[in-house]
């Protein structure tokens, strides 16, 4: 199996050259083909569900949040323009680089997230609230128990994570899936039982507080929202 620092470095590489377009294209409003489409929409869907819960406690405004595994700011900037102290950060140098020219676009110089190129594993600090979404499915579970107990960590209050859920049909069309040429190609993925990560939540003193799941014909997204126990 390929180890911890393969598995990062792949990963850095990728969201820093063919995979940093490839997901700019996606994670923006541009002309994209019907597969990228739906996982454009798949995952604005998971950040929304996000959002959503956040804004329903109505105390986002001054909270203290960081996102691992930022992308372009998809969650950073409107958890940002919620008033929210945003400390935000990506593997990819390119990803968090894109991220701050979005974030003075549309926020100027105002209350913008804090945006770092920063391995998840150098993350520091304490935040009422820690997010990491469609991050665990590069890595193996065993790495992903590594960095679920990090985050951890660094979570007073709250930890939400999302991930692809293993099951039998998603196993079948990502197979399926790897047969396509280019840009519709998937890339290479793992799926997570979700006891195992809930068992890595309890392990690590979280208990389930919500969840959620986001479904489209190519993405498919478990949420979960745990609370110090």
């Amino acid at each position: 199996m390929t180890n911890a620092v393969d598995d990062k470095t792949i990963v850095k590489d990728y969201f820093n050259a063919t995979g940093f377009d490839r997901w700019r294209r996606i994670y923006g409003n541009g002309e994209v083909n019907k597969v990228q489409k739906d996982i454009r929409i798949g995952h604005q869907r998971t950040i929304d569900t996000v959002l959503d819960w956040l804004r329903a406690d109505g105390n986002l405004a001054g909270l203290l949040v960081c996102d691992a595994g930022c992308g372009v700011g998809s969650l950073s900037i409107p958890l940002a323009q919620s008033g929210a102290l945003v400390y935000a950060s990506d593997i990819s140098e390119k990803m968090v680089g894109e991220a701050q020219q979005k974030a003075r676009e549309i926020l100027g110089y105002g209350n913008c997230p804090t945006f770092m190129a920063q391995d998840l594993a150098q993350l520091s600090g304490k935040y009422h609230t820690v997010i990491c979404l469609d991050v665990l499915i590069h890595y193996p579970t065993t790495e992903a128990a590594q960095m679920i107990a990090h985050l951890a960590s660094l979570a007073e209050h709250r930890l939400i994570l999302s991930f692809a859920p293993k099951t039998l049909g998603l196993t079948l069309l990502k197979k399926i899936g790897e047969l396509f040429p280019g840009p519709s190609k998937t890339t290479r993925a793992y799926q997570h039982q979700e006891a195992d990560i809930v068992q890595i939540l309890k392990e690590n003193g979280f208990t389930l507080r919500r969840n959620g799941m986001t479904s489209t014909r190519f993405y498919f997204s478990r949420i979960l929202e745990a609370v110090r126990a």
